[in-house]
């Protein structure tokens, strides 16, 4: 390959940009990954703009469990904005090459928005733990303060914690390798390529991941059980039916996101004798659960979908009918 770097010596050289290679082993084949990533980036980009559509329109949908579903549209845009334009542009025009601010400003935007994704999760469960568990309470607990306040603390706290990840990397010497085998620009991926200790990144890395996710991850479950525990206390079976129906479609998509990402972390461990299934992972959890959102929440949400046929105005056609 012509822009990749044929120099060892490190006190001659020093990198400045990065080549993506795409998924490893399959580099001869990989263009054919780019019809579906492009399909799923038209699926998510128009998807969860029709959310946030029918969430501003709708003034029905103008609560609490909307207007954070409405945030999460949010965030999905901009993962999947953040990476699948230039996944696809590496698959379709051969344009690997990338500049190590912009490398590292996507590893900030892509840990932000899915440290985000999670704290949404998190402030969505409490909603729905107070909603159930203490729903005399509700109107006063989650106000659009509250919500305000959930939010700006999310992205604080997201935010701030994410600013180390791409400033410890680009703290590092690259000076003899510039290619990665990922399609993005992977903070270990990265890393890996430098001259000297990385130590402090991965713990980095690691504090991270079990802080953020973690932490978020395990108050998801505690109230989630708590919200189980509360509804099974109930005598009526229409209201646990409509409780639990009021959870699924969080659940469902909690459980996909944490899921996904424990597998990717495991076949991280592997990914030196299988080096394409934790590349593939790690892609598929970012563009994935932005196209998925907004379906599972148009299925299991009749006010949503409500909503829908009101933007395209099919309402008054199935009053007719």
């Amino acid at each position: 390959m012509g822009t990749a770097l044929r120099t060892i010596n490190s006190s001659e050289f020093q990198v400045s940009e990065f080549i993506l290679l795409g998924f490893p082993g399959i580099h001869e084949f990989q263009h054919w990954f780019s019809l579906p990533m492009a399909l799923l980036y038209i699926v998510a980009l128009g998807a969860n703009l029709l959310v946030l559509i029918t969430i501003y329109r709708e003034p029905n949908l103008h609560q609490p469990m909307y207007q954070f579903l409405g945030i999460l549209a949010a965030v999905d845009i901009g993962l999947a904005t953040t990476s699948v334009p230039k996944i696809v542009a590496i698959l379709w025009f051969d344009a690997k090459a990338i500049s190590l601010p912009g490398c590292f400003s996507q590893i900030y935007a892509i840990h932000s928005f899915m440290c985000m994704e999670s704290g949404i999760f998190l402030c969505m469960a409490v909603d729905r733990y107070v909603a159930i568990c203490y729903p005399l309470r509700y109107p006063a607990i989650v106000t659009q303060p509250f919500i305000i306040k959930a939010t700006l603390s999310m992205l604080l706290r997201n935010g701030l914690l994410t600013i180390p990840v791409p400033v410890l990397a680009a703290q590092r010497q690259y000076c003899s390798r510039n290619e990665i085998d990922h399609c993005l620009c992977s903070n270990l991926g990265v890393i890996s390529l430098a001259c000297d200790n990385i130590t402090v990144n991965r713990f980095y890395q690691l504090v991270l991941a079990w802080f953020v996710a973690g932490s978020d991850m395990i108050l998801v479950f505690v109230s989630y059980a708590s919200i189980v525990r509360s509804v099974l206390r109930l005598n009526s079976t229409e209201a646990v039916s409509k409780a639990l129906s009021t959870c699924s479609s969080h659940l469902i998509l909690i459980l996909f996101y944490y899921t996904a990402i424990v597998i990717v972390s495991v076949t991280h461990l592997a990914g030196s004798k299988f080096p394409l299934i934790p590349v593939l992972l790690n892609v598929l959890h970012i563009v994935v659960p932005p196209s998925l959102n907004p379906m599972i929440y148009a299925l299991r949400t009749q006010e949503l979908r409500l909503g829908f046929r009101k933007v395209f105005g099919l309402s008054e056609y199935v009053s007719r009918k």
